[in-house]
């Protein structure tokens, strides 16, 4: 859909249902190759989902489409939840990689073959990789390593030879390669299996035969499919992680000795170790996620390099980076807010890069040759990210993106060029080649819509207080006409999320300006607890979720009524997933302020969630009884009084329909009035355009019908 062709259209439900959002059809997964000759992205031409590779010369802007979409096959089981782990609507060609050391240039793309191509060359399936997970480049890129099976193959990528397997014993519940539900989902870690230089791969052998198996029954088709997740609940015992090497030409293997304590192995890496070698480093972290260890391994000896100790939890990075003299780069939040760190190979730390009331929110790359890092930071202000480097002597920091909205880049490897992407609340994602060396930029992709072209004014970002006096940051859709109007808030809520930002997406939220246009006055707020502020911000919430969110979320009702804008007898507010938790609790704490909700995908008891997320926030249900207890919606069911809408898939392997399930029980024990739309054969996000338009149209509606 060209969403430029909509212009001085009024939206329609149609177009709520419809993705990606207009302006949101920007190249993703933007890059360089290894000789740093070219930007690389995925992109579909046609403003759809099914995206092809393009490759765009830095020096002559000459665009080539590497590999096009192609037809889509159908996906296996794994495949879909792997999309779900990275929640991933695109189609065509959904990822890519290269080689990292290759002479030259080998580019990998997954698909129900591999497709390789070796310096140029046309792609072609490499055959013996049908159905393969994870497929992984060697550095040198002349072997493929992949997951089927539950076991590790490895195969030559000009199809030589057959894949080769080098791992046994996999089994039901016992997988080598690939990495566990908690790492994929809650650490960001969706890799199993890591290449060296030198020919080894390190991989995790996952063992979850203990975990009970959690059934989920495809009800909706013409069969009856039973699909089973090792899923450990909140005070459960986790997968059983093992960490082996494996010299993939002498078969050699042997296990790595990790920390004998309950915990989780959430990064693994191949450093160099100042002597022209490789060791292997990994990131561990307990089960209360108050202490991180870096291990490094030589031989079958392990050193701990850093050993970090945090309140009230540590959360995972992805900062870490060596050079190739074996120092590296870390980041901490042991001030409050997360900041930049070079260290010596052993460890010790030789200087502090980053500080002050501000957060590195994300390391871009490291220019060793001209000694520059480059990172994205909030140091403008919380709602924007802004492009920076500093050097690894130290000194001032540099910006390199223009004020305002958001930014984030790749660096070329020869750290020549920057390809920036930028949006905020009036202008769509552009990309912009930026010279590191240099002044004149090269503007690569801009979007034909605006907020003008689709009759779309951005929302207003403004402030609101706390009860405790913290500024928090709102954002307003307004309706025509003067106020009170009827208020709906759009919540979120939880954790490691920000949804107030000067971004594009904000002005794009068809759902909230859609309802903006029926007379609804809309807000969304990022209350204490969320991401974007530094830990003291986040740690409001903590072994108390459901208690410090409602009352943010409600104080700003409350100024926005005494300003006039919102009327406080048609309060309306809806959510997905921790924003269906909230929606609930809100409409259970504060029945007085709250009198209409749809929860969609909610939880309902935290000891129905999983260890890695929940325990972070909330202990474990047998140290922290009352924080549970208090925190469950099925404690407070019977304080219901307005109308609910709940909103769940049948097969979400994510927020599993148990959880609704139990909510019913309780307002039904409760004699509470409830409205239910399920999607038999939806999991945790919503993808059947049919059942989208169906589900906006009913959330429509029932605002319409109850506070109007």
């Amino acid at each position: 859909m060209r969403w430029v062709h909509r212009v001085a259209e009024r939206l329609t439900i149609s177009d709520v249902a419809t993705y990606p959002r207009p302006g949101m059809d920007a190249p993703g997964m933007v890059g360089f190759p290894p000789d740093s000759t070219a930007v690389t992205w995925l992109h579909a031409d046609d403003g759809g989902l099914v995206r092809s590779l393009w490759r765009i010369d830095v020096k002559t802007g000459e665009r080539t489409v590497l590999a096009g979409p192609g037809a889509d096959a159908p996906m296996s089981r794994e495949e879909e939840l792997l999309r779900e782990r990275t929640r991933t609507r695109e189609l065509g060609v959904s990822s890519y990689s290269w080689a990292r050391d290759a002479e030259a240039p080998v580019l990998m793309i997954p698909g129900p073959t591999v497709r390789i191509s070796v310096d140029g060359e046309p792609l072609r399936e490499l055959p013996g990789s049908e159905g393969a997970l994870t497929p992984t480049l060697s550095p040198a890129g002349t072997q493929l390593s992949f997951v089927r099976g539950g076991e590790l193959f490895v195969m030559p990528v000009d199809g030589s030879s057959e894949a080769r397997q080098v791992t046994s014993g996999a089994e039901d519940g016992l997988t080598q390669g690939l990495a566990d539900y908690i790492a994929q989902e809650e650490f960001g870690q969706l890799r199993g299996h890591w290449w060296s230089k030198d020919g080894r791969i390190a991989y995790l052998r996952v063992d979850e035969r203990h975990v009970a198996p959690y059934p989920i029954v495809h009800q909706g088709g013409t069969d009856v499919d039973v699909e089973t997740h090792r899923y450990p609940f909140a005070g459960d015992e986790n997968a059983h992680v093992s960490l082996y090497v494996v010299d993939v030409e002498a078969g050699d293997v042997h296990e790595l000795p990790l920390p004998e304590e309950d915990g989780y192995l959430v990064r693994v890496a191949w450093w160099p170790d100042g002597d022209g070698g490789q060791r292997l480093v990994t990131q561990w972290i307990d089960r209360e996620q108050k202490r991180l260890q870096l291990i490094a391994f030589e031989g079958g000896d392990s050193t701990v390099l850093i050993d970090e100790r945090q309140q009230p939890w540590i959360n995972v990075a992805d900062d870490a980076q060596a050079l190739k003299d074996g120092r590296f780069l870390w980041s901490s939040e042991a001030s409050g807010f997360r900041h930049l760190s070079l260290h010596a190979t052993d460890g010790s730390q030789i200087r502090t890069l980053t500080g002050g009331d501000w957060i590195v929110d994300g390391v871009i790359g490291v220019d060793e040759e001209s000694g520059w890092i480059y990172f994205t930071s909030t140091r403008g202000s919380p709602l924007e990210r802004r492009v920076e480097r500093v050097s690894l002597s130290g000194g001032e920091i540099e910006t390199l993106s223009e004020p305002g909205g958001l930014h984030s880049a790749a660096l070329s490897r020869d750290g020549n060029w920057l390809a920036m992407v930028s949006s905020s609340l009036n202008s769509p994602p552009s990309i912009t080649l930026v010279p590191t060396h240099g002044s004149e930029r090269t503007t690569l992709y801009e979007s034909d819509v605006s907020a003008s072209s689709l009759s779309l004014e951005a929302p207003q970002l403004r402030t609101f207080s706390a009860a405790d006096g913290t500024t928090l940051y709102g954002a307003l859709y307004r309706p025509e006409g003067e106020g009170p109007h009827p208020l709906l808030v759009a919540v979120y809520g939880g954790p490691h999320a920000q949804t107030v930002l000067d971004a594009w997406g904000l002005t794009v939220d068809l759902r909230a300006q859609y309802l903006a246009q029926q007379g609804f006055l809309v807000l969304k707020l990022d209350n204490r607890g969320m991401a974007g502020r530094g830990l003291e911000f986040e740690a409001h919430l903590h072994r108390q979720m459901g208690t410090i969110e409602v009352d943010d979320q409600s104080a700003a009702v409350e100024q926005l009524a005494a300003e006039g804008l919102a009327d406080l007898d048609r309060v309306g507010v809806y959510g997905w997933s921790y924003g269906g938790y909230m929606t609930v609790m809100s409409m259970l704490r504060r029945p007085d302020l709250f009198k209409v909700g749809v929860s969609g995908a909610p939880v309902s008891d935290w000891d129905g969630y999983d260890t890695g997320y929940t325990e972070r926030y909330m202990g474990t249900p047998q140290t922290n009884a009352e924080g549970y207890r208090e925190g469950s919606l099925l404690t407070h069911a019977d304080k219901l009084e307005g109308q609910l809408l709940l909103i769940h898939g049948g097969v979400d392997e994510n927020v599993h329909f148990r959880h609704t399930a139990r909510l019913i029980t309780a307002l039904t024990a409760a004699d509470r009035d409830y409205d239910l739309l399920m999607f038999p054969e939806e999991r945790h996000m919503p993808r059947d355009r049919a059942g989208l338009e169906y589900q906006e149209r009913r959330v429509a509606r029932y605002f319409e019908r109850h506070l109007k």
